[in-house]
């Protein structure tokens, strides 16, 4: 009998965390020399681009690195840091675009189904981004969690965003 090969999570297909600290290293440097990006940016922590690491491997189905360091309000903390930011449809392309180029220059897969998990996670992520941007308030709560983006995920307009956070019955 053949035995079946485990799937590897976008995560894992990727190259792991590191990959994606890699990544986060070469984006924030772009991000810094870039005139739009630059002013939001210029006072973030040391630690900022290894968050954004640890939330993007999580987020597609990674380690959990990143909620075990924030614990139960991981992603309160991640929202928390769009609140009140305005960011604007300009911002998001822009650091979209400079993503995209980064995950090129450190050689992340390209074959068509890791980037279009890959690209669709960034577009739904940013697009929530700039939502959650407009907020004097951060609309998280306990009953919201970390999503998981897997293999082939659609993230619809049928469904109101904060639902996509909240845990199922079926999750711990």
């Amino acid at each position: 009998m053949q035995e079946l090969q485990k799937i590897p999570s976008p995560c894992e297909w990727a190259g792991g965390v590191s990959a994606f600290e890699k990544l986060t290293d070469v984006f924030y440097a772009k991000v810094l020399n870039d005139d739009l990006l630059e002013p939001i940016f210029r006072h973030m922590s040391p630690e900022h681009s290894r968050h954004v690491a640890h939330f993007l491997s999580e987020v597609l189905k990674g380690p959990k690195v990143y909620s075990e360091e924030y614990g139960e309000d991981a992603l309160k903390h991640m929202v928390g840091k769009h609140i009140g930011k305005h960011l604007t449809e300009q911002h998001r392309k822009r650091w979209s675009d400079l993503l995209m180029l980064s995950a090129d220059e450190i050689g992340l897969p390209d074959d068509p189904e890791f980037r279009s998990t890959f690209v669709g996670h960034i577009e739904w992520g940013t697009r929530v981004a700039v939502i959650n941007s407009q907020l004097s308030e951060n609309p998280t709560t306990d009953r919201h969690h970390i999503p998981q983006w897997g293999w082939g995920e659609v993230k619809g307009p049928f469904e109101v965003v904060g639902s996509l956070f909240e845990r199922k019955p079926d999750e711990n």
